[in-house]
């Protein structure tokens, strides 16, 4: 591969040729079987950074990792380091490895989390969700697809691209291994600016989103943002009998579902004053696929009115996520004085999470039509996502995409959010964020029976080695 020497703002990507390819594909095919058997003992770690679960099963996810890349042999320094926030808290561990570029070749940040999701109900699970099982095809467990599998593909990719390039390889490379984007990324901020100097990167591949499907890859350039908001209506300053005063007392339920009630239109879309919305996607998807993918049942409607993908891309979503009410099993006849519920708003890209909060909880108090006591609680704010100008690393991550997949690579919207990538810019202006991941319509990340497809993990580990080959060619001048 002949080295090319460019400019910040123009590149024609280094040209891989057949026999490259085959090289590349040959070194991930022989690796692939370890690289599955790292991934399960990562997967049986439970490392959860919520308070209600074991701290210890963190450090233990961490001590882990850290070996990996230790191991690699490649890296200047590897640590765990934690950063601390609010009121003298400290955050989760997370893993850092640097290693300083050469003879003018760019430094790429790798990111992943090592945290996971709760598992929910075990019950729901169709194998035990910390003990990683292989069938159809597909590795079943928690974290699997959701992210360790994108820590692995950044520890075989880099593995590998020693073998091939040389243990000398100039390229710069930064790992940045967070323990804590399940619960919030909470310590997220004052980490990057305790740390930043060691976290300069000039690509930053975020692997923690998605493909279009198994076969088709994809780099995500939108993702919905953040505007969460728990809050309380009481009607009553104390419970009474329903029977004694129902049909002329309300009850804090009424008043929440009056509330509620007037958040979506009559084609369920979100119908608060004052949101951003925009459709902007060319791929085709449809309505029987929506059902497919989504588990949406066949009697069920699906909401909103348009195209189905600016619907759960670039369209304001609102999800009643919490509510604090007695449960049928304790159930009795009173009419209950307060109940806590939590809203949470998928803001449109474009759109701005402070803003879209007070408009939320404007319409709270305006269709407040029983004149209930309403007292808003905890926040949760992100911002969302859109990829501004296109640059180098993403001509280089589209072609590696499409060479490792042998399909094009297309350009996809994400629903869900994550709002530390708005700080990752903001830190690092300079640098080309790229989304990418392992996962695919059916991996079911936050779910039971998650999961992950090893055929397109195969491909996603050998599509970022061929951008870190790449890279490794590249000089910017």
């Amino acid at each position: 591969m002949v080295s090319l020497k460019i400019t910040l703002m123009t590149l024609i990507p280094p040209t891989t040729s057949a026999a490259q390819l085959e090289k590349a594909s040959a070194a991930v095919k022989l690796l692939f079987p370890e690289a599955l058997e790292i991934l399960k003992d990562l997967v049986r770690i439970p490392g959860i950074a919520w308070e209600a679960f074991d701290a210890s099963q963190l450090d233990k996810s961490a001590a882990a990792v850290k070996s990996l890349f230790e191991e690699l042999g490649v890296f200047d320094k590897v640590e765990i380091l934690r950063a601390g926030y609010g009121h003298s808290q400290l955050g989760a561990p997370a893993i850092v490895a640097t290693r300083k570029a050469k003879n003018s070749r760019p430094t790429v940040l790798l990111y992943a989390h090592h945290d996971v999701q709760p598992p929910g109900d075990d019950a729901l699970w169709e194998s035990t969700p910390f003990e990683p099982e292989i069938r159809n095809g597909r590795m079943y467990g928690r974290g699997a697809a959701d992210d360790k599998a994108g820590i692995i593909a950044h520890y075989a990719s880099v593995k590998l691209l020693a073998e091939i390039a040389g243990a000398d390889f100039d390229l710069g490379l930064a790992i940045f291994i967070e323990g804590e984007e399940e619960a919030g990324s909470p310590s997220f901020v004052s980490f990057l600016e305790a740390h930043k100097e060691q976290l300069k990167g000039d690509v930053i591949v975020v692997a923690d989103s998605g493909n279009w499907s198994t076969t088709v890859p994809a780099i995500t350039t939108t993702l919905r943002g953040l505007a969460s908001l728990e809050f309380e209506v009481r009607t009553l300053d104390h419970a009474v009998h329903s029977g004694m005063y129902g049909g002329a007392v309300p009850d804090a339920m009424l008043a929440l579902v009056r509330i509620l009630g007037s958040m979506w239109d009559e084609n369920g879309s979100v119908s608060i004053s004052g949101l951003f919305a925009q459709e902007n996607s060319n791929l085709e998807y449809s309505k029987a696929q929506l059902r497919v993918d989504s588990g949406l049942l066949p009697s069920t409607k699906a909401i909103g009115s348009g195209p189905i993908l600016p619907r759960i891309w670039t369209k304001p979503a609102l999800t009643l996520i919490g509510l604090d009410y007695p449960t049928v099993a304790l159930s009795s006849n009173t009419l209950v004085p307060s109940v806590k519920a939590k809203l949470s708003l998928r803001i449109a890209p474009g759109d701005d999470p402070e803003r879209a909060l007070e408009a939320l909880k404007g319409h709270i108090l305006t269709h407040n039509t029983l004149g209930a006591e309403i007292t808003f609680g905890a926040v949760e704010l992100g911002k969302p996502f859109s990829l501004g100008v296109s640059g180098w690393a993403k001509t280089l991550a589209e072609q590696s995409l499409s060479l490792a997949f042998g399909e094009k690579s297309v350009d996809i919207g994400i629903g869900g959010s994550i709002p530390f990538i708005a700080e990752l810019e903001r830190v690092f202006p300079q640098a080309q964020v790229l989304v990418t991941g392992v996962e695919d319509p059916d991996s079911r990340a936050h779910s039971p029976n998650e999961s992950l497809h090893l055929e397109g993990f195969q491909s996603a580990i050998l599509a970022q080695l061929l951008f870190l080959l790449g890279g490794n060619q590249i000089a910017l001048s």
